[in-house]
Formats: structure tokens, C-alpha cells, sequence
């Protein structure tokens, strides 16, 4: 049989950039051995569960390429793909477990459950269920639920230890007695987490489940209910936590974390993909740079780390800024264009200087929306003072070098020139070089002081060329 993969979200809130990574794992792996990506939602939570979610997240994984083969709006033969639309499945596969003694209904209520285990942790004793109910037979247990008692229906756990060879950690052992009879079955009819979750991936028939390092801890309750159901148990991997710089466990203090965020701001969803995918898996050939058509072919189970990943920022905009580098100028230029005031001048030149500025600045930003920063080098008519800027403006020669290029300029404008081209701007600076004896850093610092009213900035044989003489001068005469 083929691979089939898994991603199961909860809709209670946006895509999390951890559920991200998790769906993108599953989707590139199905892609890379031929297999089928299914989308199946949790939605058990009646009171958060709500629609817009699961509308908004399946919106997110499109952005970021992740088509599912299987999902609420494209149905195969394992469906429904809702879990609030399969509690009849669930009702079935409860009634078996306790029709064959491997399950028993509790009547057991939250206050009494609670006063148990404070007892249980007074006496520093394990909390685990005390099995009460155990001892009710089945047929007496039934009755009561007929009358209208209400009854949670508890698996019995086996007294025994269990084992898993997971693809990323190894061989895992939970040790017997480490939980106790738990609920399947809530006593409002609704399935908990680690019995849907089973069947589903049973009844789905999903061979491969990759998810995060925090379903570990469920992992034996989930074999538990494999083994009373005699289903076949899955591959598991569980691939590493997200954690932030101080090591802790991925929030809000590390940025957003929701894809929603980073779509709002312009990330591309392509750089999106690169990122997570980074954070606990790595490329064969150790690139950090990659696209999805490249991860469709190469995307293995062998190369997760088993270490937390480290959600770096700083790194994830790096990527951002390899990702858009590799567009062409005229499609970064058309990406730009809504990042950029209205009222800039920028909108009314013509494309071939505008490709000119993208080729200028391009290496220079990381995301769109930095575009309209950058264009003050072009348009700003006031200097900007600074420790670098006074001491070129206090040498000797910068002074001769004001005077020359005023005087220069003001012939051009005169003659109706609107730029300086990039023969005319080296005639000026050659003049100064070796007529008047101008050299190094006095000569090229001096010009940009001069030019610019900056210290620092673009190589000034490209951006000269594209600022406009008059704002030149402007920022020449302010230099006093």
C-alpha cells in the first residue's frame, strides 16, 4: 500500500506555524514517495471549534503550496473528514471495546474524580483512575445509562510496558502503570483526543504519522487503544519542538506565531516553506536554501534532528530576503509597487528607472514593504547628520569638491539635464582626482558628503545616476 500522511488540525484558532511545519512535513513526504496527503479536522471541541478557523487555516495551507488529496471539500472513500461528523464511528468502536471487556462505563463525576485525586496526591500516591466502576457488570452499567445516568466509558489499561521505534527519537519505552484506566468516551457521547485520533488513523488507514515532540507524552495511551481495537499500528515520527532563542518553548514573546501573520506581512510563502522546513530537518546536501518543487523529490524521514529547533527571526527573514533575491527585477518591481507611499515620485517615472532602482536596491532588503525606506537615498532632499558625515564635511579638500559639483550641476540644470549619466558623473569625479589632486578617502567620502548629504549608502556610480539634479543641489545648498 502507499504511503498515507496525516494533518489533523484543531480549528480553535489560526494556523500555528508549528501545525505549519507539521503539515508541510507530511504533505512533502506524500509528494516525495508518491503517497497521499490527507486533511482531516478535529473539531471535538465544541465550544472553540468554530468554521472561519478551519476555513482560515485551510486558506493558509494553500498559500503555502500544501494542496491536501483528501480533505472536507475534496472527499475520497475514508471520509467524512470531520471528526463532529464521525461520532457515530467513534459510538461503534466504544460499544465493541466494552462489549469485549476492554472497556467499562464510569459514572464516576467530576467533583468525586477531583476529590479522589487530591487525596491520591496528599498521600503521595499516583493519581490514576481508582476503578470504582470496574466492578459494575455490563448489563447493569447499560441500564443506568438507559435510565438517563450519565456514564464516561473508560479503556482498561494493560498492566504492561510498551514499545515504539519511532523515526526520529528511536526506540521508546513507556513503562507499565504509567497511566490508569482513561476516558475514550466523554459522557456527553463525544470521543477524547487519543481514542478519534486512533480510529481515524486506523479506519483512514494512515501508515505514516509525523507530528510534533509534544504528542509524544499521548503516545501510550494511543497504543493502548491500538491494541484492545487489534489495529495496525502506523509509523511514527515525531519530529522536535520549536523553541525560542532562550530555549523555551515557542509563544508570542518570540514574534508571531501564527501563518497569518507572516502572510501579513509580506513573507513569501515560499520562504515560508524553506524556513520551517529547516527547523528540525535538514537538506541532503546541507543547503539552507531550497523551493518545493526541490523538497517534492528529496523530502526524506531520515534527516530530522532530534534536538529542539531554534525559531531565529533574524534567520527566517534572511531566507525571506534569499527567496525574493531570486525573482527577476521586473517581478520584484511589480511586487513592490503596493508597498510604496502613494505620494512617492517613485510612481511617476518610467520602467526602465524604476527596474534601475530595483537592481540598486534589491540586496538591500529583505521583504517588499523595505523598498519605500530605501528610495530616501533617491528623493530626500534634507542631509542627515551624523558623526561620519561632519568629519568628511571638515576636511580641507571637501569644501573645493562642494564648490566643483555645485557649479557643475547648476551648468547641467541650466541646460535642462535632469540626471547626471554615468559618463558625466565619472568626467566629474576623474576632474577632481587629477586636476585637482583629490585621492582616497577625501575624494570618495568627500563626493558622497557632498552629493548625498550621507556618509554612508549605495555605490554612488548607480544611485547618482538615478537622483535627479535638482535634489541634489538641494541637499548641497543645506549642507551650507
Amino acid at each position: 500500500m502507499s504511503a498515507r500522511v496525516r494533518f489533523a488540525p484543531s480549528p480553535t484558532g489560526h494556523l500555528h506555524i508549528g501545525g505549519a511545519r507539521t503539515a508541510l512535513y507530511n504533505f512533502f513526504y506524500a509528494r516525495a514517495v508518491g503517497g497521499t496527503f490527507v486533511l482531516r479536522i478535529e473539531d471535538t471541541d465544541q465550544e472553540r471549534s468554530k468554521k472561519e478557523y478551519e476555513q482560515l487555516q485551510i486558506k493558509d495551507l494553500e498559500w503555502l503550496g500544501l494542496e491536501y488529496d483528501e480533505g472536507p471539500e475534496r472527499p475520497g472513500k475514508f471520509g467524512p473528514y470531520r471528526q463532529s461528523e464521525r461520532l457515530a464511528i467513534y459510538q461503534k468502536y466504544a460499544q465493541e471495546l466494552l462489549n469485549e471487556k476492554k472497556a467499562f462505563y464510569c459514572f464516576c463525576g467530576h467533583t468525586e474524580l477531583e476529590a479522589k485525586k487530591q487525596q491520591a496526591l496528599s498521600e503521595k500516591k499516583d493519581t490514576h483512575y481508582d476503578g470504582t466502576c470496574k466492578k459494575i457488570d455490563l448489563k447493569t452499567a447499560r441500564e443506568r445509562v438507559e435510565n438517563g445516568e450519565k456514564a464516561s466509558i473508560r479503556l482498561i489499561a494493560p498492566l504492561k510496558s510498551f514499545e515504539l521505534n519511532d523515526l526520529v527519537r528511536g526506540k521508546t519505552i513507556f513503562p507499565a502503570n504509567m497511566v490508569g484506566d482513561f476516558v475514550i468516551m466523554r459522557s456527553n457521547g463525544v470521543p477524547v483526543y487519543n481514542f478519534c485520533c486512533v480510529v481515524d488513523d486506523w479506519k483512514m488507514e494512515i501508515t505514516h504519522v509525523i507530528r510534533g515532540e509534544d504528542h509524544l507524552s499521548n503516545t501510550v495511551r494511543q497504543l493502548m487503544v491500538y491494541e484492545a481495537l487489534k489495529a495496525p499500528l502506523p509509523e511514527f515520527a515525531h519530529v522536535s519542538l520549536l523553541v525560542g532563542k532562550d530555549r523555551q518553548k515557542l509563544s508570542k514573546r518570540h514574534g508571531a506565531t501564527a501563518v497569518c501573520h507572516y502572510r501579513e506581512q509580506a513573507y513569501l510563502p515560499q520562504a515560508v516553506v524553506n524556513y520551517l522546513c529547516l527547523l528540525g530537518w535538514s537538506h541532503p546536501e546541507e543547503k539552507n536554501i531550497f523551493d518545493d518543487k526541490e523538497l517534492k523529490k528529496i523530502f526524506t524521514l531520515e534527516r530530522f534532528n532530534k534536538s529542539p529547533a531554534t525559531f531565529d527571526l533574524e534567520k527566517f527573514r534572511w531566507v525571506n530576503g534569499q527567496h525574493l533575491r531570486q525573482q527577476t527585477d521586473a517581478e520584484i518591481l511589480n511586487q513592490c509597487i503596493p508597498f510604496i507611499n502613494k505620494n512617492s515620485p517613485f510612481h511617476r517615472k518610467n520602467d526602465e528607472w524604476k527596474l534601475k532602482v530595483i537592481g540598486l536596491f534589491k540586496e538591500k532588503i529583505e521583504f517588499y514593504r523595505e523598498l519605500d525606506d530605501q528610495l530616501q537615498y533617491l528623493f530626500d532632499e534634507n542631509i542627515e547628520k551624523s558623526e561620519g558625515l561632519e568629519e568628511a564635511l571638515s576636511w580641507e579638500s571637501t569644501p573645493q569638491i562642494k564648490l566643483y559639483l555645485q557649479n557643475k550641476l547648476q551648468e547641467l540644470k541650466t541646460n535642462g539635464t535632469q540626471y547626471i549619466d554615468l559618463e558625466t558623473f565619472d568626467g566629474l569625479s576623474n576632474h577632481l582626482k587629477n586636476e585637482m589632486k583629490i585621492k582616497g578617502k577625501f575624494l570618495f567620502k568627500g563626493m558622497r558628503a557632498v552629493l548625498t548629504g550621507r556618509d554612508h549608502g549605495p555605490d554612488l556610480k548607480e544611485m547618482i545616476p538615478l537622483t535627479e539634479i535638482d535634489i541634489i543641489l538641494k541637499r548641497i545648498e543645506k549642507i551650507g
